[in-house]
């Protein structure tokens, strides 16, 4: 998010697609990103996502969410359009007017995360996906046994976590898929789980909201508890490379109570 906003480029990329532009208003979302903003036009209101055309992870990224758009919706909003250059790849998402979700205990927001978190696990893996394995917390792994724990067949969207669960008046929405990937159903619950904890909650009572998802209630424990192990492992190492950042020793924490209450020991 430290791009200058480059408002002329931005509006030479787009113009095709939107007509004459009124106002590009930066957002604070978006960090797999280089520029997102609420673009006010001719053709209507669009969330856009840009990033610079140039090989790297933030393209690849932004590729897959323009390549999974049509499969997840209307969990998602949709993606009207997409923009090139030789500078800029831009993407134009539906605008939907939502606000980030609450996850404190006791927020009405619950019932309706639950839900959508379930619904996510309701998606089918397209071909396009097929090509895309998880393989983030093999490494975090104790061995290659419990990293093949991880692998399967589901659509993942694997950034579960209050800003990218919008709440509006008509519902909520799955926003940024940045990196979905396939693999084993119950990771995008686990997610859930550890972002209850870090709420606020007890393990057992972000468990709870975890168990509307089928995918969680199916899941092997073996499975669930070299997850979370994993979880904690992953997030020391990120807390320990950056100490400033002090939300990363907050999901350190709340992965460690979790797999406490697991009874996961974590080397």
């Amino acid at each position: 998010m430290s791009t200058p906003l480059p408002a002329s480029e931005i509006r030479a990329l787009i113009r095709p697609y939107v007509g004459d532009v009124s106002s590009i208003e930066r957002t604070a979302r978006g960090f797999s990103s280089d520029v997102t903003a609420l673009v006010d036009s001719e053709k209507g209101v669009f969330f856009i996502k840009a990033v610079r055309n140039r090989p790297g992870g933030r393209l690849d990224s932004i590729t897959r969410e323009m390549l999974i758009n049509p499969f997840v919706r209307p969990l998602s909003p949709a993606l009207r359009w997409y923009a090139e250059d030789e500078h800029w790849v831009a993407l134009g998402l539906e605008a939907v007017d939502g606000r980030l979700s609450d996850f404190a205990p006791n927020s009405s927001d619950l019932p309706r995360a639950a839900e959508l978190v379930g619904s996510l696990g309701e998606l089918d893996l397209p071909e396009v996906a097929r090509d895309w394995p998880e393989t983030r917390w093999d490494r975090f792994a104790r061995d290659e046994h419990e990293a093949e724990l991880f692998k399967g067949d589901a659509l993942l969207h694997t950034d579960v976590n209050p800003s990218n669960l919008l709440v509006g008046v008509r519902g909520m929405w799955a926003v940024d898929w940045a990196w979905p990937t396939r693999g084993a159903a119950f990771i995008d619950p686990a997610m859930f789980v550890v972002q209850l904890v870090a709420a606020g909650h007890s393990p057992e009572s972000a468990e709870s909201w975890a168990s509307h998802s089928p995918s969680w209630t199916n899941a092997d424990p073996r499975a669930v508890d070299a997850f979370a192990a994993a979880f904690v492992r992953m997030y020391r190492t990120f807390a320990a490379r950056k100490p400033d950042a002090s939300w990363l020793g907050a999901m350190a924490e709340a992965a460690q109570s979790w797999a406490v209450h697991r009874g996961v020991t974590v080397a």
